[in-house]
């Protein structure tokens, strides 16, 4: 049994990430930032929780693009193939669940 204090977990640079559980060829990680991520696809399926801070999530399809505002408990759900980006407005901690070795 572990119990993971969120709201004190800081990175010492932007996507630091503790490992929280690995199922069935899953991970669940505890992301720190405060810079922007790259842009990338993933090869499954995410879900990307925002514990704390503020995230645009900038996505992109058919050329065009757009950005979400994700606060704290917001969800993301991005379907295998989709491409985004996030961008923390400030410090921001994310839980990510994602296929194990994903980007």
């Amino acid at each position: 049994m572990n119990i993971v204090e969120a709201d004190t977990f800081t990175g010492k640079r932007a996507w630091d990430a503790i490992a929280i559980a690995e199922l069935d060829g899953v991970t669940v990680r505890l992301h720190w930032t405060d810079k922007p991520y790259i842009w990338h696809v993933n090869d499954g399926p995410e879900i990307f929780v925002v514990l704390d801070g503020i995230v645009d999530m900038e996505v992109g399809k058919d050329r065009a693009e757009w950005v979400l505002r994700l606060t704290a408990g917001s969800i993301f759900y991005a379907e295998e193939g989709e491409a985004h980006r996030a961008v923390p407005t400030g410090a921001a901690r994310v839980l990510v669940i994602e296929r194990t070795g994903s980007v």
